[in-house]
């Protein structure tokens, strides 16, 4: 691998992220996997990918993201019975964030770090879209790994900065679930957690600004329109997950020029 990383640095600037682009499609078509089971608490890996009306074990052509969706004209190939949408959505968003993630970070740290978030954010903004459940299967091994990963030399974040993220993000959303009797639910707190633990707390304070700011602005549009009213739940899952990955991408340059402006 070693000798491959030079060989892959040299090629045009576009096949790069081409190539993320292909990887991410297929872990998005993983993602809808996970999607589909987790809620219902069944395994990942067993048994192998079937169709969801019929049953039918699906074989490998059957299976390439995006393009089986294009080539089988949007219908299981046994039962002729509707593939949704959502697959070729989910597959096609975490391609175009790993191209991101390699055209934004080059190899480096951060873009480890993008390839663990991205999967992890769609898998959980789509499972609390539907059903407003956030698993714990993500977000506890998520904490883990988080801090895990950043006890590692090569780490620029360090080991501390992501306990306190972890802390202060859990701990910070923990409060307002104590003062608001329930505002706030226990998925919420555990996933911020483990998005602090990952991001560190200066960045886990730009992921929640922004996805406070998001919900509210949706939350407030959803009333005007009246599709909402003030004592209905609002999946905040996803506003979380998009506030992280604005803090990812960008929270280094907004901490700074937050920093810069405010000192002038």
């Amino acid at each position: 691998m070693t000798n491959l990383l030079p060989y892959l640095e040299t090629l045009p600037p576009g096949i790069l992220p081409l190539f993320f682009f292909v990887i991410g499609t297929c872990i998005g078509s993983f993602v809808n996997v996970c999607i589909f089971r987790l809620p219902r608490k069944e395994s990942i890996v067993f048994p192998a990918s079937h169709c969801m009306s019929c049953g039918t074990k699906l074989k490998a052509t059957d299976n390439i993201p995006l393009l089986s969706f294009l080539f089988l004209g949007r219908r299981c190939r046994y039962c002729k019975s509707p593939i949704a949408w959502q697959y070729p959505m989910v597959e096609f968003i975490t391609g175009l964030l790993f191209a991101l993630s390699i055209f934004h970070f080059g190899w480096s740290w951060y873009t480890l770090i993008a390839c663990i978030l991205i999967p992890a954010c769609m898998v959980v903004s789509v499972i609390d879209l539907k059903i407003q459940i956030i698993p714990n299967e993500i977000s506890l091994p998520g904490i883990v790994l988080g801090l895990l990963i950043n006890i590692l030399p090569a780490s620029p974040l360090g080991f501390l900065s992501a306990l306190y993220g972890m802390l202060l993000g859990g701990g910070f959303f923990y409060l307002v679930a104590l003062l608001s009797k329930g505002g706030m639910g226990g998925g919420d707190i555990k996933l911020i957690a483990m998005f602090g633990a990952f991001l560190g707390w200066k960045n886990c304070l730009v992921a929640i600004f922004f996805g406070v700011l998001l919900g509210s602005v949706v939350g407030i549009v959803l009333m005007l329109l009246r599709k909402k009213g003030r004592k209905d739940p609002i999946p905040f899952g996803p506003f979380l997950c998009l506030g992280t990955l604005i803090a990812l991408f960008f929270g280094n340059q907004i901490i700074y020029w937050y920093l810069h402006f405010s000192f002038i």
